[in-house]
């Protein structure tokens, strides 16, 4: 019992640091609700339904709700709250668990990544008082590129690939690298595909960093973020990795609706076809951002 008495004394003091940087920095702290008529959208999250006579979810992050603040005219806000995600359980996600989320009006993503790398330093625990005096500021944490991480890894740049091109090179590669072919039904789903490959090739890459943001993701990956039309199109979002853990994500926020509703519609298009029931395409997120979104970033 003590150990674990040992581990929410810990804790207290973590959430205290974070309110105290967050403060610092002039956000303050923001309480929405967990049940809600209106659900983030997203083809591989599953809110929990709770029988009300309307429809309600227990939310999968506080992200709507908080972005209609924003839509109200809140400038720096944050929130620690619970969150809840049905079917994902295992050493490292729990159906129930802490999330903490916040938006600033104004900054970009990669002020964000700055921000993210300077909440990390005071929730860092200090070295032996006999040894300070030998200890140097902590190293930045690099960014990298998802396209450039992909062409350290494996030697091939992966954004400019047609579907064909991508199925047809992945399947040379995991074979030499493995000595297994890749599943077939990997091949189908683009995004799947670059997931797998990630998670195979590249994320030991970045493990070996031990710190590293990853960001300007595939345009099909963007799920609430801005695309920024290069050559090929990204979407502006970062990742934050510590050894082999994915601690936090990041947007450039998405402000135009009519792009919102699309993209639900094709999430919602991609649970049916795995047998997922639709979520609510309308929301008072929707609402609010047609009468103007204010351009700003987050991270959660």
């Amino acid at each position: 019992m003590s150990s674990q008495l040992d581990v929410l004394r810990r804790r207290a003091g973590l959430l205290s640091a974070v309110r105290e940087y967050f403060h610092r920095y002039s956000y303050w702290e923001v309480e929405t609700p967990l049940l809600s008529q209106d659900s983030c959208v997203d083809a591989w999250l599953d809110p929990f339904a709770v029988a009300t006579p309307e429809p309600r979810y227990l939310q999968t992050s506080p992200e709507f709700c908080m972005k209609r603040l924003l839509a109200q005219g809140a400038d720096s806000i944050y929130q620690i709250t619970r969150s809840f995600r049905a079917g994902e359980a295992g050493d490292r996600h729990n159906p129930e668990f802490t999330i903490i989320e916040w938006y600033r009006v104004g900054i970009s993503y990669h002020e964000q990544m700055d921000f993210v790398a300077g909440l990390g330093r005071p929730l860092t625990p200090p070295p032996p008082a006999h040894s300070r005096e030998q200890q140097s500021p902590p190293p930045p944490i690099p960014p990298c590129r998802y396209d450039k991480a992909f062409a350290r890894a494996t030697g091939q740049h992966v954004l400019q690939l047609t579907d064909t091109e991508l199925a047809a090179w992945a399947t040379d590669y995991t074979l030499q690298q493995t000595g297994q072919r890749l599943p077939a039904v990997l091949s189908e789903q683009r995004d799947n595909l670059l997931n797998f490959l990630l998670a195979m090739f590249v994320e030991p890459l970045l493990a070996a960093q031990g710190a590293c943001f990853l960001y300007d993701f595939p345009a099909s990956q963007a799920a609430l973020a801005q695309v920024r039309p290069d050559a090929p199109p990204v979407a502006e979002r970062f990742e934050l990795y510590l050894g082999e853990l994915e601690i936090c994500n990041g947007y450039q926020e998405l402000t135009a609706p009519a792009e919102l509703r699309l993209r639900q519609q094709r999430q919602n298009k991609l649970r049916g076809e795995s047998g997922k029931a639709p979520l609510p395409l309308e929301s008072r997120l929707l609402a609010a951002m047609d009468a103007g979104y204010p351009a700003s970033s987050g991270v959660a």
